[in-house]
């Protein structure tokens, strides 16, 4: 895995983009994409991925688009037999690109959302990320709930969308404001903070440079359900991805190429929240 520091910029990306996804709701009636049929005509699957959401996402060695998503993307178009074609997207265009038919779906952590669901129908969700806290052994925490204390060291990034939840659900903690993840991370390693609130799936590659015993609040803050956005109406190819995903879930394709990437094992699992039985 590359660096955390895009990680939370996903957060903003999604309240930026609410307005933009909103005014293209009705024209999203006029999309041009590709029907399942054509797309199988075609012999090629067409998805947008995100390079600059490591490890989802990201730019390998070659200056090719890599990461858990073209793994996961690559093993659809395999099982639906045809080639992979990855166009690379960002949090402006990706709902754009795939109304319009530039891209036959899109990938990159697309949370599901109500103001999303207006514009773009959504698969059954392929990964979860799960925001909660990081601490050590030594803390007894059972509920993050129990951080709104005076006593209670966090540390967070400067910027980051925790940083803002924490003044609003525990006012009385006293925070630590560092520039970056690693150094974050490491202020708990070293007793100069308890924990830190944020996505603790992106928290793997700084957790394993030191030697501490680590460990997650039981209760998490949210769990957010990423599944793959298609054309609004798109029912056919909608449903084939569905029945794609569930083979991956099954074969256990997608939680190889997620500890490949992450490190470890993915936090919670897909199927257990209701998107997975409303969706498919």
């Amino acid at each position: 895995m590359k660096s955390f520091k895009n990680a939370n910029r996903r957060s903003f990306m999604k309240a930026s983009s609410i307005a933009l996804m909103l005014g293209l709701a009705g024209w999203s009636n006029l999309a041009s994409a590709r029907t399942l049929a054509e797309i199988i005509a075609s012999k090629k699957l067409v998805v947008g991925v995100n390079p600059t959401l490591p490890p989802l996402g990201v730019f390998n060695a070659k200056n090719e688009i890599d990461g858990v998503d073209v793994d996961i993307a690559r093993a659809m178009a395999a099982r639906m037999g045809l080639a992979l074609e990855i166009v690379q997207v960002g949090s402006p265009d990706r709902i754009p690109f795939v109304n319009s038919g530039k891209i036959d779906m899109v990938m990159g952590a697309m949370t599901w959302t109500p103001e999303r669901a207006k514009v773009i129908d959504y698969t059954i969700p392929v990964y979860t990320e799960v925001m909660g806290v990081l601490t050590t052994q030594k803390m007894g925490w059972k509920d993050w709930k129990e951080l709104d204390d005076p006593k209670v060291r966090l540390v967070q990034v400067r910027g980051t969308t925790p940083v803002k939840f924490i003044s609003e659900k525990l006012p009385k903690a006293q925070v630590l404001l560092l520039d970056n993840y690693p150094d974050a991370v490491r202020a708990i390693a070293q007793d100069r903070a308890d924990g830190m609130v944020d996505v603790l799936d992106f928290l793997t590659e700084h957790t394993k440079t030191h030697k501490v015993t680590w460990k997650t609040v039981p209760t998490p803050v949210d769990i957010y359900f990423c599944g793959i956005g298609v054309a609004k109406g798109n029912e056919a190819l909608r449903a084939r991805l569905n029945s794609v995903i569930k083979e991956l879930n099954a074969s256990g394709e997608i939680d190889k190429a997620w500890v490949k990437w992450f490190g470890a094992p993915m936090l919670h699992d897909p199927k257990a929240g209701p998107l997975w039985k409303d969706l498919g």
